[in-house]
């Protein structure tokens, strides 16, 4: 027999699917996208072909001091000299203290290797180029000049930029031809900016061209006397990896699944929770009684009796729970429950002198029946008390 929905269920798949719709055309327009006009960033956490995970695990291996940078440049510290800083493609731009930390990172003798036309924010004395289209053939390059960045490296093949023609005297064309620069070199006070139009050259699929792994290299330095900053910092990644996470589609997938768990629970719930019978609400309700047996003992004037009552049921639990004899006297009474419990042995034994004086007297009117009343709750709620404490420690 077909099973049909109710107007609930209706609802909430109706509710269930829109929110999904919303979510994936969400995701489609806010997840960041590629320009057409540059390329991707290769950070050393990417395998993807783009990505240059292969270049800095090459380096650990062949003992390079390397690690991830995921600060400011303001946090750059040590010898400048001994020191080298990859900003592989930035992404974000610097503050006026992160471009002037880097200018003086420079001037002390720090290296930069640069890639990609963003760079020229971070650089001072750069000339602004276009970056190739990524996705457009590889062009190989020649030295046009010598220097120690063509050791072993005849020819490099990268995406060649759109017309890269530095201006300055001072920025040598190392790689290029004709109709544009492809690696420019220049000095900043005692340091050195090594530049490249592109990142192919150190990308996961591109360091395996000729010349480009010898490029690599020289650009870095040699092993033992340079230590390798890869800059992550510029990529988001702000020693933590959320914030390049956050530029994934990751988060956008997690509350899609979180959508769909909701969902699941959701019906799980309505459908498999257990059938519960509600409990019948009886017709007088306790607070009800005690009010009514109340007004009983007052219009009858029964404080004696009301006192007797609870004077005999404290005297039977504690002589039940004390191991004593139902015929003990109200003094030896005080006296063995301020020696096992504790008790204030004057304070308890008043209150059993003014419960039986109160059982005696012929009459006794509610003012004065009732704080003689409350006393004795008040042994009896603590005596069940300590004895709830000690199951519990036995139970334990």
């Amino acid at each position: 027999m077909p099973h049909t929905l109710d107007a609930g269920d209706r609802k909430l798949l109706t509710a269930a699917g829109l929110l999904l719709v919303v979510l994936v055309i969400s995701a489609a327009l806010l997840s960041p996208r590629r320009s057409q006009g540059m390329s991707a960033y290769p950070s050393s956490y990417s395998a993807n072909w783009d990505g240059a995970k292969a270049a800095y695990l090459l380096l650990q291996d062949l003992g390079y001091r390397v690690s991830r940078w995921e600060q400011s440049p303001t946090e750059l510290k040590g010898e400048a000299s001994t020191q080298v800083l990859i900003l592989a493609e930035p992404l974000q731009s610097p503050s006026p203290e992160e471009k002037q930390a880097i200018r003086e990172f420079l001037a002390k003798g720090g290296r930069i290797l640069a890639v990609g036309t963003r760079a020229a924010l971070l650089l001072p004395q750069s000339s602004w180029f276009q970056e190739g289209f990524p996705l457009s053939d590889k062009t190989t390059f020649r030295p046009l000049l010598p220097s120690p960045l063509i050791r072993d490296a005849p020819e490099i093949s990268m995406v060649p930029p759109d017309h890269w023609q530095p201006e300055s005297g001072s920025e040598l064309v190392i790689y290029g031809n004709d109709e544009t620069a492809a690696i420019i070199t220049y000095a900043v006070g005692k340091g050195r900016v090594i530049w490249w139009g592109a990142s192919t050259p150190m990308t996961n699929a591109g360091i395996r061209e000729s010349g480009n792994l010898a490029l690599f290299l020289n650009s870095v330095g040699p092993a033992g006397s340079v230590r390798v900053l890869w800059d992550e910092y510029f990529h988001g990644a702000h020693s933590s990896l959320w914030p390049y996470i956050a530029q994934t589609p990751l988060p956008w997938g997690i509350a899609q699944f979180g959508l769909l768990f909701l969902a699941i629970l959701a019906t799980h719930s309505r459908r498999q929770a257990p059938i519960h019978i509600p409990p019948a609400r009886s017709r007088l309700s306790p607070l009800e009684f005690v009010e009514t047996l109340g007004d009983l003992y007052s219009s009858a004037h029964a404080g004696p009796a009301a006192v007797r009552i609870a004077y005999e049921h404290l005297r039977h639990e504690l002589t039940r729970r004390l191991g004593l004899p139902g015929n003990i006297s109200d003094a030896d009474l005080a006296s063995t429950a301020h020696a096992l419990l504790g008790w204030n042995e004057s304070e308890f034994s008043g209150t059993l002198s003014r419960s039986q004086q109160a059982m005696n007297s012929g009459k006794l009117d509610d003012g004065a029946t009732l704080p003689i009343v409350q006393q004795i709750f008040d042994y009896t709620s603590r005596l069940e008390l300590k004895h709830a404490a000690k199951e519990e420690r036995h139970q334990g």
